[in-house]
């Protein structure tokens, strides 16, 4: 499994379903999230690298716009961070968060409040800070990211590591999702070799395996390169990485890629067997779980009968566990609440909306001439009567609301748009 060179360089049918996440397919545009963190294109990318092996490439543009040293200042002083947004580690040893926090002063009422000054103390002393979920805490971070997971398809955290000149914040280890890393300030030497367990699941850290990493980590690396601002890694999960700060302090973003797997299938497929009684038959009175040759009839007939309930499995209630599943961990853009009320309490025909970035919706019929609106956190039912209507003003582009289809009345869109709108769905385009 070798390496890449180090190199510098539709909806489905709307009588049934109508789905969308508020953004055109990724083939429609001509520069992707994606784009900004690898320089290939999107289909060599999934053929060579995803998954399979890491790259190393600078992609146009650089990382400016979206984090800087500055940021960070304003993060840790000025935003009254509290755990788990901030995490500091020294010597391969993540600190207790009392070595950082305390009171956030009269008024505030809080005893774990990110202290700068405490911080200062430790970036002095060698230690890394790790910014996390920066994706919600960090507005231009926060745009990126939702449009990386439009691209990839599965949903993205966005970390931040700022790390002291000679010093390394983790030693020698691998994820369990894989990894683009965004170099965004100083320089900082990656060591990277191959994995020891390939795909690792969540519930298989590296810890579990410390001794073989710790062997690992002292062969030939497949990359050793020193980043400087600008250059980008993907990392697929399992590959063995440590970096450290070379010459001034460095700062550079880890998205990582919650992967959904097959294994997370089988994680569904699990819950839904629980209604087939053919597997939730009880073993014989009397038999020795220890005993393979007891034991070997009865999983034989399980398998068999978990074989015949497989072959009538509907692919639409494994979606359906699947989006409530993933859905829920995957936030669509921040709305301004005050600044939505606003634009509420003002809505008339000729308002303008669009449906919130980043939003994943469906849209499918339900008994008794009504269709169901599914979103991320909430289920809206409305008439059928609303359905061309609601595909039109979730279409992903501006809408004047007096131009909705389907009602002979613009009063019936107004009253459907301001639900929209109170719902958080629709914003002001």
């Amino acid at each position: 499994m070798a390496p890449e060179p180090a190199q510098h360089s539709g909806p489905a049918d709307p009588a049934t379903v109508w789905a969308g996440d508020a953004r055109p397919h990724p083939a429609l545009r001509d520069r992707p999230a994606f784009q900004r963190c690898a320089d290939v294109p999107f289909a060599e990318f999934a053929d060579r690298y995803w998954g399979r092996r890491p790259l190393l490439c600078r992609p146009p543009g650089g990382f400016a716009d979206l984090f800087a040293l500055d940021a960070v200042d304003v993060l840790l002083s000025e935003r009254g961070l509290r755990t788990p947004f901030l995490r500091v580690a020294h010597d391969g040893t993540v600190l207790p968060a009392t070595r950082f926090t305390g009171s956030g002063g009269a008024g505030a009422e809080i005893a774990d409040q990110v202290l700068d000054e405490k911080v200062l103390a430790l970036l002095c002393d060698g230690a890394t800070l790790v910014l996390q979920g920066l994706h919600r805490t960090w507005a231009p971070v926060s745009a990126f990211a939702a449009a990386l997971r439009a691209d990839l398809g599965h949903p993205v955290q966005v970390n931040a590591y700022v790390t002291p000149a000679g010093n390394r914040g983790f030693a020698t280890h691998y994820d369990t999702h894989d990894v683009f890393v965004l170099q965004v300030a100083g320089r900082k030497r990656w060591r990277i070799h191959e994995p020891v367990m390939v795909d690792p699941l969540e519930r298989q850290p590296w810890g579990g395996r410390a001794d073989e990493v710790t062997a690992a980590a002292t062969g030939e690396p497949a990359i050793d390169a020193v980043f400087a601002p600008g250059d980008a890694l993907y990392l697929p999960r399992g590959w063995l990485h440590s970096a450290e700060a070379v010459g001034e302090l460095s700062v550079h973003l880890t998205i990582g890629v919650r992967t959904v797997t097959r294994y997370s299938l089988v994680e569904e497929l699990l819950g839904l067997a629980v209604g087939a009684p053919e597997v939730r038959a009880a073993l014989p009175l009397g038999v020795d779980v220890a005993d393979p040759d007891e034991v070997r009839p009865e999983l034989d007939a399980t398998i068999a009968a978990l074989r015949d309930w497989l072959s009538t499995v509907d692919a639409t209630e494994v979606a359906d566990r699947l989006r409530a599943r993933f859905w829920a961990a995957d936030r669509p853009a921040p709305i301004r609440p005050l600044a939505q009320a606003a634009f509420l309490s003002t809505l008339d025909a000729d308002s303008v909306v669009t449906v919130r970035p980043g939003l994943h919706w469906r849209l499918l019929p339900i008994a008794g001439d009504r269709v169901e609106l599914q979103a991320f956190d909430r289920t809206l039912t409305m008439p059928a009567g609303c359905a061309p209507a609601l595909r039109w003003l979730l279409g992903g582009k501006p809408r004047r609301i007096g131009d909705a289809p389907g009602f002979d009345e613009p009063a019936d869109a107004l009253v459907l748009a301001r639900r929209l709108v109170r719902e958080a769905i629709l914003v002001a385009g």
